[in-house]
């Protein structure tokens, strides 16, 4: 489901509503499109679509024209997206979009020709905003994209439609996936272009036989309607797949013979051609999502055959679960299709490897204790990998690069004098990067780099004013982090802040944020991380210290035995985490203020708060929960059996249970709001029934607040962002009262 790197689901809302539409845009938008020389780049600005040079920031040329993008009688165009054809003559250009579930991945797709200087719509007799995936074919002469779960290819010269499939249905998925894929393994384009252009290969997902969640739209109608949503909760199997190859002249579709339980069901998650014309190279997990397999697959036999296996005690993550530039396909390869990138935790740290075609042979790229946490490029012709880590600070991130072949130790390129969180944008050929930069007593700044020097090209005076102006802000910050060792013994990162004129012989309320699953990280040292979004008005001046840790389990660079140290401990091993650390700091901080302790979270977050409160009572006093899953065997399987196993019996269930807040709902003693969307097609509302349900038997009173019709985000229509802000703080003012005592 989604974060981290903040997605839209479960467990993504860390950083608030404000921040999701942000960050569903960045998801599907890269902020640079890299020219091939490595140095020049393009970008939407102003309605247009320009050329940049990072070398000379005063250099820009127009590629498009708001003229260019405006067809004849009609608004010009604005572009969302665009794609460059392999030859730069053609410019594919993504507008009018609409949402599918979490992202806008349908809409209109033009064409306009540089060298015919004109613009031609794509699809010009289908449904408007209904193309999803449009993509050139290598050679530029076609556009092949999705409509109403079929495959189309569309030739430039003429505009003439090819329909490749014909039986796709809502149910029968062609070229795209079902909720679930969706999700949680980041699957939305389902279709390749072979490199001579002349085949597709895709995904076929069956839903057919997926139970539906049937989603009640009370407040669109004066009659309610059903909303169905194929949803396979833990305990159900997923829809069946294929692997199909096709003739973009039409034809039958020829199927890879792809080994299934026929009970349990797998996946398919990753699916490219492998470097030729003649095979494609898949990743192929079974149900419980511990074993893994690498298969090349014939296009002519539909024989497949496994080159590679990899099995963990807890769950594998494939590549686009931590890394989003794969989150619409891809696959490194080298020496021309003899070896590919592959990364893995075997030695107990995330890494990359090299591995033959044949899976015979393999070399360690990355070396060392320290976690790859992006690859922000891999360039065979210099020999290089650069990727993101921090060794030394599980807070922070920082670039590095290493040599493909595994000789030599990593070189970090950002500066020693910006510590931080960075993030990059590496150009393909690595001599030239977007960078931007914070920490959480320096704003966002933003340069254009060269490497591996890490020279600015441009950018240089917003960057050296924000880093030295940045010490005396440091000094006057309220924002510490810090770590909390419990008597677990377990480490954790945090960060505290405390009230404006803090006085440490005082008492001050502790409101802490959690969230606690493998898909978020809270303590970031980025600026704003320490931001409480929801809160109407200052906390610091209010009078309140804001608090957040990030407990084993966490999605943070501390190695394998940190991260799946929670398998089938979701809502056990996170909360004692959570509660232990803060018994440790209301003890070692007299300042803490121990009768009036809140908890708060969303999502993943909201589950955890209601645990926290269940399981710990005589802790924390008030708590909200917003969007929680009070029962984990009523969320969906491939998110939930990757953490806890596959319940196929009694004693596999009582696993789950163990961790839902439903099982502990008895114990509540403190102040409770609850607070769901009825319209949640992640987080069902029924969720907040069965707990509400649980919170009855046992005359335990609470407050509840359910948004009609909202989704998981909460911010659908007029006014709902202040109502729920108001209300949150409301409540948080009248049981956990701010101020010093």
């Amino acid at each position: 489901m989604n974060n981290k790197h903040y997605r839209f689901g479960l467990f993504t809302i860390a950083l608030g509503i404000f921040m999701l539409a942000q960050n569903t845009l960045k998801a599907q938008i890269p902020s640079t499109h890299w020219a091939k020389d490595g140095y020049q780049y393009y970008k939407v600005q102003s309605g247009e679509i320009v050329v940049l040079d990072a070398r000379d920031a005063a250099k820009k040329t127009i590629l498009l024209s708001k003229a260019q993008l405006t067809p004849e009688g009609k608004s010009a165009i604005i572009p969302r997206n665009f794609y460059l054809s392999e030859d730069g003559q053609k410019v594919l250009i993504y507008t009018n979009s609409k949402k599918v579930w979490r992202y806008n991945t349908r809409g209109d797709y033009w064409v306009y020709d540089l060298t015919a200087k004109s613009l031609k719509k794509l699809g010009a007799n289908l449904p408007a905003s209904s193309l999803m995936f449009a993509k050139f074919s290598p050679d530029g002469s076609k556009v092949a994209y999705v409509c109403g779960h079929n495959i189309y290819t569309e030739t430039l010269a003429g505009n003439s439609i090819k329909q490749l499939t014909t039986d796709g249905t809502d149910k029968l998925i062609n070229g795209t996936f079902d909720w679930v894929y969706e999700e949680e393994f980041f699957c939305r384009d389902g279709f390749r272009w072979s490199p001579d252009s002349k085949q597709i290969a895709y995904w076929q997902i069956d839903a057919s036989k997926t139970k539906n969640y049937l989603m009640l739209n009370t407040t669109d109608s004066i009659y309610p309607y059903v909303k169905p949503v194929e949803y396979p909760v833990a305990g159900e199997p997923p829809s069946p797949f294929k692997i199909g190859v096709v003739s973009t002249t039409g034809g039958t579709t020829k199927w890879m013979d792809i080994p299934t339980d026929p009970v349990l069901q797998s996946y398919v998650p990753r699916m490219e051609w492998a470097a030729n014309n003649t095979e494609l190279i898949i990743e192929h997990l079974n149900r419980a999502q511990n074993e893994t397999d690498v298969m090349i697959c014939n296009i002519a036999t539909g024989r497949s055959r496994s080159v590679y296996h990899e099995k963990d005690n807890a769950w594998i993550d494939i590549l686009p679960e931590w890394e989003e530039h794969y989150y619409y396909g891809g696959w490194d390869w080298f020496k021309k299709g003899a070896e590919f990138l592959w990364a893995s935790e075997k030695d107990g740290w995330r890494h990359l490897y090299r591995v033959s075609r044949d899976g015979k042979k393999e070399t360690l790229i990355t070396k060392g204790n320290y976690d790859v946490m992006q690859i922000n490029a891999v360039d065979e012709t210099s020999g290089y990998v650069y990727f993101s880590a921090s060794p030394d600070n599980a807070t922070q991130k920082y670039l590095y690069r290493t040599k493909l072949d595994g000789s030599g130790k990593a070189e970090r390129l950002t500066p020693a004098t910006e510590p931080g969180t960075h993030e990059y944008d590496v150009s393909p050929n690595g001599k030239a990067a977007t960078h931007n930069f914070s920490n959480y007593y320096t704003a966002r700044t933003s340069e254009v780099v060269s490497l591996p020097e890490h020279k600015t090209f441009s950018g240089a005076e917003q960057v050296a004013k924000a880093v030295s102006g940045s010490a005396e802000i440091k000094a006057k910050s309220n924002i510490e982090f810090l770590k909390v060792k419990t008597e677990d013994n377990v480490v954790m990162d945090g960060w505290m802040v405390k009230p404006d004129n803090f006085d440490p012989t005082k008492k001050y309320p502790v409101v802490l944020y959690v969230y606690g699953e493998p898909w978020g990280q809270n303590v970031k040292d980025e600026n704003g991380a320490s931001n409480n979004f929801l809160y109407a008005g200052n906390m610091a001046q209010d009078g309140y210290i804001y608090l957040s840790i990030d407990n084993r389990g966490t999605p943070v660079p501390k190695g394998r035995e940190w991260r799946k140290s929670i398998y089938k401990g979701i809502g056990t091993l996170n909360i004692r985490d959570l509660a232990m650390g803060t018994k440790q700091l209301l003890k070692e901080r007299t300042y803490l203020d121990t009768t009036r302790v809140a908890v708060w979270g969303w999502s993943g977050g909201g589950s955890s708060t209601l645990n926290l409160m269940f399981q710990y009572p005589e802790i924390f006093k008030t708590g909200i929960a917003i969007a929680a899953v009070g029962n984990q065997l009523s969320y969906d399987n491939i998110y939930q059996e990757r953490y806890t196993g596959v319940p196929i019996d009694e004693a596999s269930r009582a696993v789950f249970l163990k961790g839902s807040p439903i099982t502990y709902a008895k114990n509540l003693r403190g102040n409770l709001l609850y607070i769901h969307g009825t319209g949640d097609d992640n987080v069902h509302y029924q969720n907040a029934e069965l707990l509400i349900n649980e919170l009855i038997k046992y005359n335990r009173q609470f407050q509840l607040m359910s948004y009609p019709n909202r989704t998981h985000s909460i911010s659908e229509g007029p006014g709902t962002f202040q109502h729920l802000s108001t209300l949150y703080t409301n409540y948080l003012k009248e049981h956990c009262a701010p101020g010093a005592r």
